[in-house]
């Protein structure tokens, strides 16, 4: 199972992007919303990913954010919401705002998205009224520190060193989980040069 890839992008179309890695390209799809946000081809991307098995057939779906990806997943285990609504819905708008209608059951703002009828956003409401996290600053904060420590970890450091790193990374200003990592890989990096030059 894929849950996250980076590597360099190949082609960004209306579709999806294709992401090379070790070689290999892999097509994934990304909420139409978002394509503005993947950096344009021979660039780096780090995506979190959605696999779905279907007839056979493996679908990537891609998320800039780790919060983005729960919400897709979540939906998809609704029944009768397949990735097309599911992707709509989490281009269409914020996690944050998304958590919010459905705790006030706000059938407006959701079946204001793209491709979503009241009946379908009445059964989203249903389904997951009390289910999803209130994502108070402070949860937020939590979540993506989390996240950025266990990429971390998978890129091979101690889980101290990410956790120290992370630390540095939040008390210099980053806030998402993408600044986070760049922000510690590059205080992990510095330590390795001055260790070096001991």
């Amino acid at each position: 199972m894929i849950s996250s890839l980076r590597g360099r992008v190949i082609t960004k179309k209306l579709d999806g992007v294709v992401v090379e890695v070790g070689g290999v390209g892999y097509h994934v799809q990304v909420p139409p919303g978002h394509l503005a946000d993947i950096p344009e081809p021979g660039q780096e991307v780090f995506l979190h990913i959605h696999t779905l098995i279907r007839d056979d057939t493996i679908h990537l779906y891609g998320f800039p954010r780790e919060e983005e990806r729960r919400i897709f997943s979540t939906l998809m285990g609704i029944s009768g919401i397949g990735p097309r609504i599911a992707l709509a819905i989490v281009s269409g708008i914020s996690v944050e705002r998304f958590i919010e209608a459905v705790h006030n059951e706000d059938l407006n703002l959701l079946s204001g998205i793209p491709g979503l009828g009241k009946k379908t956003a009445a059964r989203i409401v249903l389904e997951l009224k009390g289910k999803l996290p209130s994502l108070t600053p402070e949860n937020t904060e939590v979540v993506n520190t989390e996240d950025a420590v266990s990429a971390l970890i998978n890129l091979g450091y101690k889980k101290t060193e990410a956790e120290d790193a992370v630390k540095m990374a939040r008390k210099e200003g980053a806030d998402s989980v993408e600044e986070i990592i760049k922000k510690a890989l590059s205080i992990l990096t510095g330590q390795v040069h001055r260790d070096s030059r001991v």
